[in-house]
Formats: C-alpha cells, sequence, structure tokens
C-alpha cells in the first residue's frame, strides 16, 4: 500500500471518531439532533523501553481499555470533566472536560522508575497521532474487564 493510500485512510479513520460523536448512533439516519458524546484516543506509541509491558485505563474502577506498545483505542465520553487514570509502580491521573461533538488525543509515556516504568498521561493532538498512525494497532474494546 503506498504511503498515500496509507495517510488518506488515516485521515478517513481519524475522522471517523469525530464524525460518531457528531451524531447521535441511536438516532436514526438523517436525524439532526446535536452530539450527545465526545471521543478520546488514548495512543502509545511503539518504543523499546518498557515494550513488554501493558497499562490498564481506567475512569474510577471501569477499565476503558489497555495500551500495549504501538496501540490506541478510543472511547465515547459524556460532556464534563473526566479523570483518567493508569497505574503501575506509580499512578498518573490526566483530568479532561470533554465537550459534545469534540475528539481529544492523549499519549501514553514512559519514563524511568526504579523497578518498572512511571506512566504519563499527557493531552495530545491530531497530527501527532496522524503521524503514528501506520505503525499503531486498534485495541478498542479489547482487554476490557
Amino acid at each position: 500500500m503506498s504511503r498515500l493510500t496509507r495517510l488518506a485512510l488515516a485521515l478517513l479513520i481519524c475522522a471517523s471518531p469525530l464524525a460518531i460523536a457528531q451524531e447521535n448512533p441511536w438516532a436514526p439516519p438523517g436525524n439532526s439532533k446535536k452530539p450527545t458524546t465526545g471521543v478520546v484516543v488514548f495512543f502509545r506509541e511503539k518504543k523499546y523501553i518498557g515494550g513488554g509491558v501493558a497499562y490498564k485505563v481506567r475512569e474510577g474502577n471501569v477499565q476503558l481499555g489497555k495500551l500495549s506498545n504501538g496501540t490506541y483505542f478510543t472511547v465515547r465520553a459524556r460532556p464534563g470533566l473526566h479523570r483518567y487514570e493508569v497505574h503501575s509502580e506509580a499512578q498518573d491521573v490526566l483530568t479532561l472536560e470533554v465537550e459534545p461533538g469534540e475528539t481529544y488525543f492523549v499519549s501514553f509515556g514512559l519514563t524511568l522508575g526504579i523497578v518498572a516504568g512511571r506512566p504519563n498521561l499527557a493531552p495530545s493532538d491530531r497530527q501527532t497521532f496522524i503521524k503514528l498512525y501506520d505503525k499503531l494497532k486498534d485495541v478498542t474494546g479489547k482487554g476490557i474487564q
């Protein structure tokens, strides 16, 4: 597949969470109701450091997904404040204000810790996600308990 074809495909896929969030998926087609949810895309760049460990992303007691090396997943979120957490020997928390019809990108990174990597959730952007998209695997809905 050519690089141009992959980029076009990535743009379509990146646009699809936004398109999904802009309409009520339970409403009949053509319904012009305002969006009721936002979309959050969590992604983890493929890197050697910490590559063998997967981290669970949670909101409260609910596991939203699992980020292993080179993966991403999307979740729908109701409008308002959300507190996303990851744990290892340390914990990181990202608070995000979600608005209906908006798509948010959150990157996952690791820094060295004493025993294991220290997780880090950070706001990101669509361009960063698009650059990494070719090397990422969609794990949306997998690894949820």
